[in-house]
């Protein structure tokens, strides 16, 4: 494998606490070592440049049955942004659905190289992965929607959280998935009967739990798994007004499951859609300050922001009864909605967030606010809850509105004057340096997940690295903020495990990127008798025997053996 030598470019890894620091990068083996012979290896002269690790993203539907479904709703996604075929690439469509060839693409020329998928049903999992073979040159993951799933629902409403644990450590293997996922718990079973949850406390029906019960319980269970990322979690009462103050009461939920160690024992997402204040549409405002207020003294969470990015885009979740309220609320002629068997539900609507609409300019004001507000960045990840928020492809706008005041004054003025009249952002001076980039899309979102080769430039890390056509030493990125945020678009080099895949902002290589997935292996394992394939048989359309994914689905595999602690 080709020897590569990264010299004289500003390094920023915050992960080995290196701020802009002029320095070499020696690439051997597809990881970075001390040094390498310069007379042997290829020299890439990064003088004026900013060299990152590469991008990791821990939140963007990629790839499974929704999104899949979401393109053949979108005939017109696919007509607005046609992508032609190179003698290096293949065609494909986006703009706010790319294609799974142009999913890898354009992450590769952001200088992206892992990316996670965040919600799996299990029955589905098989597709998925079809899917997520298809992207090429990042690495990535899945995570499994498991918080109404009966298995887990039964044993935890028993109190039973060790027969609980074996039963999820059994999932994620036969999903071939890394974490665990909750979408508004105990909503998506509540659905299934023209039903949803409302509050912590609410029962969910032909279960004797809540709401409460459920995250807590999963909580506890990741726990003894020892997952390297916490759960995942999609919080109740998603895109309400006044729904900030369910985000609140769970994460206070969950302080009954953190041990005081600064380890997070959960993950909020897209927590922009759950940060609402007023008590109607007609009153609605931002509920950023009280949620950053709760982050700020509390070290038990990690959150990733959901940001509005004002795009004609599609929205896609598992919360059926989410996405069946957005329809109501705003008379669209396109929607799919659906549940999947006894594991999860569903919803797709395309939507257009609009800056002089007054809802959607305080939603991408609330984004920022939270960014902004929340003083500690390692428990931020910046995302777009692609594509729900925007396409990924738009982070670099998000970058210059985080890094540059003027950015985003430029685009608030443009917004509902009512919006404007709301909006926080006036009241805040701050602007993230590279350095807090860096943290929010790097190294902050690797140790989130648990991946320790990742994310960062230290010896023995993978060789995934991103450089940028930024020089912090000649360039004031807060007032001239357009450079970068091009740069941030198109990077002058992208390495992939020790490979140029992109040069001068162009693809030169296609590789595949691997899928990593968990083996959880348990004390005692799940038992496998026939009380447990009769209930798949009376639970699911799908049989025991067919229903995990087996090793030919994926094509390059990364497996991660985990030892539980149960």
């Amino acid at each position: 494998m080709t020897e590569i030598l990264i010299k004289n470019g500003f390094v920023i890894d915050p992960l080995n606490k290196i701020d802009c620091q002029k320095m070499d990068i020696a690439i051997k083996d597809g990881r970075i070592v001390e040094k390498v012979n310069e007379r042997d290896a290829k020299i890439i002269d990064a003088s004026g440049l900013t060299v990152m690790a590469g991008g990791v993203d821990l939140h963007s539907h990629i790839a499974g049955s929704e999104v899949n479904l979401g393109r053949m709703l979108r005939p017109d996604d696919h007509v607005k942004d046609a992508v032609r075929k190179t003698t290096l690439t293949r065609s494909g469509t986006g703009y706010s659905i790319p294609s799974t060839y142009v999913t890898g693409y354009r992450y590769s020329k952001m200088g992206y190289t892992t990316v996670m998928n965040p919600s799996m049903a299990a029955m589905k999992a098989k597709h998925a992965h079809e899917e997520l073979n298809d992207i090429p040159l990042i690495d990535k993951a899945a995570f499994t929607l498991l918080g109404d799933w009966w298995f887990a629902l039964e044993t935890i409403a028993k109190g039973d959280l060790e027969e609980c644990a074996r039963h999820i450590a059994w999932m994620i293997r036969a999903t071939r998935s890394y974490a665990i996922k909750i979408v508004n718990p105990g909503g998506l079973e509540s659905w299934g009967f023209g039903r949803n949850v409302h509050s912590l406390d609410d029962e969910v029906p032909n279960f004797a739990l809540t709401p409460r019960d459920i995250v807590t319980g999963l909580a506890k269970v990741n726990t003894m798994l020892n997952m390297p990322h916490t759960i995942h979690l999609h919080t109740n009462n998603l895109g309400v007004p006044g729904n900030y103050k369910t985000t609140i009461e769970t994460m206070q939920a969950l302080e009954s499951v953190y041990k005081g160690d600064n380890k997070p024992v959960g993950h909020i997402t897209h927590i922009q859609f759950g940060s609402f204040a007023g008590d109607n549409w007609a009153h609605f405002k931002s509920g950023a300050a009280e949620i950053a207020n709760y982050l700020n003294s509390h070290n038990h969470m990690t959150i990733d922001i959901g940001q509005v990015t004002f795009a004609d885009t599609t929205t896609m979740t598992a919360d059926g009864p989410f996405e069946f309220s957005l329809y109501e609320l705003g008379g669209h002629n396109k929607w799919v909605n659906s549940d999947v068997e006894t594991e999860s539900s569903g919803g797709i609507i395309p939507f257009h967030f609009k800056k002089k609409n007054a809802v959607n300019a305080i939603q991408w004001s609330i984004g920022l606010e939270l960014s902004l507000l929340i003083k500690d960045p390692w428990k931020v990840a910046m995302t777009t809850d692609h594509p729900n928020g925007g396409p990924f492809y738009h982070y670099p706008r998000v970058f210059a509105w985080l890094y540059s005041r003027k950015a985003r004054e430029a685009t608030l003025k443009k917004c509902n004057k009512k919006a404007q009249r709301k909006s926080l952002l006036p009241t805040i001076d701050r602007e993230y340096t590279l350095y807090e980039i860096a943290i929010i899309t790097r190294a902050g979102n690797a140790k989130t997940l648990g991946l320790k080769n990742k994310g960062h430039l230290g010896i023995g890390a993978e060789a995934d690295v991103a450089i940028y056509n930024i020089n912090p030493e000649t360039t004031d990125i807060a007032q001239d903020y357009k450079p970068a945020r091009k740069a941030f678009s198109n990077a002058t080099y992208t390495i992939k495990d020790g490979e140029i895949v992109v040069k001068d902002k162009e693809l030169v290589a296609i590789r595949p990127g691997r899928t990593m997935w968990l083996d959880v292996q348990t004390k005692e394992p799940l038992r496998i008798d026939e009380e447990l394939k009769r209930k798949f048989k009376q639970y699911w359309t799908i049989e025991f025997d067919n229903y995990p994914v087996t090793d030919h689905y994926i094509k390059v595999p990364e497996k991660i053996t985990i030892q539980a602690s149960v």
